[in-house]
């Protein structure tokens, strides 16, 4: 089963839910809320066409997350993710990617790996191009590829989660310094590892990955769109 089954799972059994609490985060996290802001049920409700009880339960969720804190007689508040949060996700992901790209070494099919061969030279294309764009989608389809072929839902599912997290920072990121095409090497020597099935190579190379990654962004100031200074 894929990460988006899975993903899509959920959404099934909490139809509206689902949605509401999907379009809300990503708003969030987006940037489209900024810190400290109230969201308004009424007013979201009307914006999405549904009432306040699927908002509520959103909001319920997202206060779970840590994106929102409810306040009782006042309102609920957005506290979002501060650099902090993302210093911890990077961390964690730096951790968890390995974990991820060794299992995937054992299971990815050949279907899978050609994938990540084609990914990789497709991006190296549009980075000779300047297409930063379709550059960002190739840099989360590899990641998804790595979630898909690692067999384990629990996994995929935290990654993923981790992956939404800091898509707004990744986005600049890979514009940002050389860091799309530094990006996309490292994504070859993890590809090559894996296709010669050496997952202790490849944990440490997607390990190393994400640190680089982090690094770029701090000596950049990028994770300031965290604290609203951009």
């Amino acid at each position: 089963m894929s990460v988006y089954d899975l993903k899509q799972q959920v959404t099934d059994k909490y139809s509206l839910r689902g949605r509401v609490f999907s379009k809300i985060r990503e708003d969030i996290l987006n940037g489209k809320y900024k810190e400290h802001e109230e969201l308004k049920e009424v007013a979201i409700g009307e914006e999405l066409g549904v009432s306040r009880t699927p908002v509520r339960e959103a909001f319920r969720q997202l206060e779970l997350e840590g994106l929102i804190q409810i306040i009782p007689n006042k309102g609920a508040y957005v506290t979002g993710i501060t650099a902090k949060d993302v210093q911890d996700i990077y961390m964690i992901r730096s951790l968890l990617e390995g974990l991820c790209a060794r299992w995937a070494t054992e299971y990815i099919t050949k279907e899978q790996l050609e994938e990540l061969e084609e990914n990789v030279y497709l991006a190296d294309f549009h980075a000779a191009k300047g297409h930063l764009d379709q550059m960002a989608e190739l840099d989360n389809r590899f990641h998804h590829i790595l979630y898909e072929a690692c067999n384990s839902k629990q996994l995929a599912r935290l990654l993923v989660d981790f992956h939404e997290y800091v898509l707004r920072v990744r986005k600049k990121t890979l514009t940002n310094g050389g860091r799309g095409k530094a990006s996309n090497d490292e994504h070859r020597q993890i590809m090559e590892a894996m296709k010669a099935k050496d997952g202790e190579r490849a944990e440490a190379l997607a390990h190393e990955h994400i640190i680089n990654a982090y690094d770029n962004m701090v000596r950049n100031g990028l994770y300031n769109i965290y604290n609203n200074e951009e």
